[in-house]
């Protein structure tokens, strides 16, 4: 079962319906039992990290995803779900993250005509191709929403990379630890290939 992890934080069942498209039951679920229980586990998100990391901590997920993770299941972090995996971010100041990868969640410092928040379309590169990323062209588009940005400690996590103007880290991969800045479940064929193939690992 792939456990999609609520924590109103996320458009959840958009992430839901694009696994369905797939051929994929997912639950959207705060239930660490149920967490614990299933055999992939995503973790989406849209809004502030610090909120994020409150809410984690409020409804006792905190552990439950870290033993996951440990557990080496299949993990799909997403947008704001891959910045939580991070040591600290630097929204409203400095704000303590999950620590799964070392590194920091940086805003973005860009010449003035590039419009912050980073909204839309996006090429992509893989410098690293996971598993998850089979039967995609290099430089393929994903649909990104997003302010702040991903700075690993270790390049060697490093998946994919997009630019903004400069380049930027846009996915990386772990073992079956998985995560993308960009939106799956918003880019459409290419999307839906990334999480029908998140489904069917092995």
């Amino acid at each position: 079962m792939i456990a999609i992890i609520d924590y109103q934080m996320g458009n959840l069942r958009s992430v839901q319906k694009a696994f369905e498209r797939g051929g994929h039951a997912a639950a959207i679920t705060s239930d660490p039992a149920v967490i614990a229980q299933a055999s992939r586990i995503v973790l989406p998100g849209v809004g502030a990290f610090a909120d994020a990391i409150a809410e984690l901590k409020r409804r006792e997920l905190v552990e439950p995803i870290l033993e996951s993770i440990d557990a080496n299941k299949p993990f799909l972090g997403i947008c704001l779900g891959l910045q939580l995996l991070f040591e600290r971010g630097y929204e409203d100041g400095v704000q303590e993250g999950l620590g799964v990868i070392p590194g920091e969640v940086k805003k973005f410092d860009i010449p003035s005509e590039y419009k912050v928040p980073h909204m839309g379309w996006n090429s992509v590169d893989w410098p690293r191709r996971p598993p998850i990323f089979e039967g995609l062209d290099e430089g393929c588009y994903f649909y990104f929403v997003h302010s702040y940005y991903v700075a690993p400690a270790n390049i060697d996590v490093v998946a994919g990379t997009a630019s903004y103007p400069e380049p930027f880290c846009a996915a990386v991969w772990r073992d079956n630890l998985f995560a993308t800045q960009f939106h799956p479940e918003k880019s459409q064929s290419a999307g839906l290939q990334v999480l029908k193939n998140f489904a069917e690992l092995t």
